[in-house]
């Protein structure tokens, strides 16, 4: 049961430099099954930080780029994106549903395209952010990105085949930081969750291995069965 609990963590490196990203890889890598490489850490190493990534921790990659564009330069970025050896790669829903699909065309079949719904750091309206959902469902993504306290009512709109991926994820009794819509990794695995995103409350720690083996428990309690 713990080996599954770690393959649905993915820690955030929201880093700014590819050698502290390594750092982060090496550390928490008994602990996180995936690691997510954002625009700032994209944006300072290009494709190669997330070769390195790969190879490093012999883990998937969430390329989280939230691709955002006309639908042959999305189409052509998720194909290119998908030579990288990734595991899951992120597009805006609001940018259309031509768009959208584009962008599972160009990933092919082996990386799971996940619709953004609604950022956890804005307020958002949960008959939104459903609705988002099924138009990810429906343009062919294989999942989609919402914030834990609306993954029950995703789950209940997508079904139990799609990848629900929650940001904002912060064990009990830590900062909530600028993300709005958080819960525990507990709570958002018992909503219907996939898979959570953690970053600062482990990065912050004075000891991040500390807490990510207590959020690797916690995760690993939600998923027993009852």
């Amino acid at each position: 049961m713990q080996d599954l609990a770690r393959d649905r963590l993915i820690f955030a490196l929201d880093v700014p430099e590819p050698k502290e990203a390594d750092g982060w890889v090496g550390r928490l890598a008994p602990w996180f099954g995936m690691f997510k490489v954002g625009l700032e850490l994209f944006t300072a190493g290009g494709p190669d930080v997330v070769r390195r990534v790969v190879d490093r921790a012999h883990a998937g990659v969430f390329l989280d780029l939230k691709l955002h564009d006309i639908p042959t330069t999305v189409e052509r970025a998720a194909r290119a994106a998908s030579r990288l050896g990734i595991r899951m790669l992120t597009v805006h829903v609001g940018g259309g549903r031509p768009m959208v699909e584009a962008a599972v065309q160009g990933a092919g079949a082996e990386v799971c395209v996940l619709g953004v719904t609604r950022l956890t750091s804005s307020a958002a309206s949960t008959g939104g952010v459903v609705e988002l959902a099924r138009v990810a469902r429906e343009s062919g993504c294989g999942g989609v990105v919402c914030a834990g306290t609306e993954a029950r009512a995703v789950r209940e709109a997508v079904g139990p085949e799609t990848v629900i991926v929650c940001p904002g994820v912060r064990p009990a009794g830590t900062e909530r930081g600028d993300q709005v819509r958080i819960v525990t990794p507990a709570e958002a695995l018992r909503a219907g969750a996939s898979h959570l995103v953690v970053g600062r409350p482990v990065r912050d720690a004075n000891d991040p291995e500390s807490v990510a083996r207590q959020i690797l428990e916690e995760a690993t309690k939600a998923l027993a069965p009852s």
